[in-house]
């Protein structure tokens, strides 16, 4: 009887601190994620591509950087960034709601605004693509597992 006690207080235990360590790094990967994009620029291929209308010089060069989720909107300043490639056409800007959104990277925005990835899911080109079981894209998009190494749980070579 005691041993079975002492058994079962064990495993409560040992599960405890289990479970208190995924929690820890499931907080640390989400806050990784929330951060790594923090405070990004989106430099424009084109200034006003979509813009018949001519500028002057001071505020086309004004307008080369647009900081993510910028205000916009659609109707009243459609060239801010409506359909504009940028980062050397690594991201495509909409107006998402009154915010300029890259609908190639952004997991609430993916190909078009409002389509949300759903969870172990992140854009990669305007698709959402599961990043914890793809070699091609583990743990985040492009990133290659080395041959023969297994993407798991979005870490090559996890176990």
């Amino acid at each position: 009887m005691a041993k079975t006690l002492t058994m079962l207080r064990l495993t409560t235990t040992l599960s405890v601190v289990v479970l208190l360590l995924l929690a820890l790094h499931s907080q640390r990967a989400s806050s990784y994620e929330e951060n790594e994009d923090e405070d990004e620029e989106y430099v424009l291929d084109s200034v006003f591509a979509n813009s018949t209308v001519r500028r002057s010089r001071f505020l086309a060069s004004s307008v080369k950087k647009i900081k993510k989720g910028t205000s916009c909107d659609a109707k009243t300043n459609p060239y801010v960034c409506n359909g504009v490639s940028a980062n050397n056409g690594s991201s495509l800007l909409h107006c998402c709601k009154k915010h300029c959104r890259d609908v190639l990277g952004d997991r609430n925005n993916c190909g078009v605004c409002g389509r949300k990835c759903g969870l172990g899911e992140r854009c990669c080109g305007g698709v959402c693509t599961s990043v914890l079981w793809s070699t091609a894209n583990c743990g985040k998009c492009n990133k290659r597992c080395p041959g023969g190494v297994r993407c798991e749980y979005g870490y090559c070579g996890y176990a």
